[in-house]
């Protein structure tokens, strides 16, 4: 259970930075977020920003039917999915913070809960 609890607040995770990247991208908030110090290089930014948002939101996705096969009764199936994802999760943040160390923060908000989630379910993985 605990598991799942940190792979759906991953996957929320994951959807937020979505909205921010593919929605948001332009306002002053999220432009301030991530260090962006103009609209104009806002737009300069965009079609990647949006590419990349939706990156975020697939792997979103990807928790999520993982998480509707493991709750459906099919556990090893749903379990082994969601750690892949929570795992692909876990090694764009390791890729954000070697890319730029001052990305700490932001690393850890993308890393840290899909972390715990495979930590959990690897467990229950190994007890199945």
């Amino acid at each position: 259970v605990a598991g799942s609890v940190f792979a759906g607040l991953a996957a929320a995770v994951h959807v937020y930075i979505w909205v921010l990247e593919s929605v948001l991208w332009t306002r002053e908030s999220t432009r301030r977020a991530f260090g962006i110090r103009s609209v104009a290089e806002a737009e300069t930014l965009r079609t990647m920003a949006y590419n990349q948002g939706y990156y975020n939101l697939f792997l979103a996705l990807g928790v999520v039917v993982g998480l509707v096969l493991l709750w459906s009764g099919l556990e090893l199936a749903g379990a082994v999915l969601t750690v892949f994802v929570c795992v692909s999760m876990v090694l764009a943040a390791l890729v954000l913070i070697t890319s730029n160390r001052r990305m700490l923060r932001a690393a850890l908000v993308q890393g840290a809960a899909p972390l715990v989630a495979v930590a959990c379910l690897a467990a229950a993985l190994t007890s199945m």
